[in-house]
């Protein structure tokens, strides 16, 4: 089984709208088609202040994506690095592809000087969980947001 993880690229958008689909329908949402259309083009856009993506191939063929962005923080000089998407297709999961794609974040966000990478996840995530504990540190926080 042969994987690479790269960035994504502009003929991957099938690919990456199938993988950004299942990882959406797992956390019980959806996104109007405007969304998918601007997500897509603002990861491949060259704003540094837009997500970036990386996918996972197995095979040649696109099993798992990361979307992940640097941002300001107030308590650093750095920039840090939010992960925000890590999804892998139910057919590669026990593979190493989603700590694959972790370590390729870290990779970047190592490259940038980036002294963070974080990112959330619902407590329900079980078996995700299992791998964030092994390569992260879980963090005191709880979340809020603010009621629609």
């Amino acid at each position: 089984m042969a994987i690479v993880i790269r960035p994504l690229r502009p003929e991957d958008e099938a690919s990456w709208r199938r993988l950004w689909a299942l990882y959406l329908a797992f956390y019980k949402t959806e996104v109007p088609e405007a969304v998918y259309v601007s997500t897509f083009a603002r990861l491949l856009g060259d704003d540094p202040q837009d997500f970036s993506a990386l996918v996972a191939e197995v095979d040649g063929q696109p099993m798992g994506l990361t979307h992940y962005l640097f941002h300001r923080h107030a308590w650093k000089i750095e920039n840090v690095c939010y992960l925000q998407d890590l999804f892998v297709d139910p057919a590669a999961r026990g593979t190493g592809l989603g700590r694959k794609l972790i370590e390729a974040v870290y990779a970047r966000a190592d490259a940038a000087g980036s002294p963070a990478v974080y990112w959330l996840t619902q407590d329900f995530n079980h078996e995700a969980r299992q791998l964030y504990d092994r390569i992260a540190k879980v963090t005191p926080f709880i979340r809020y947001i603010r009621p629609i």
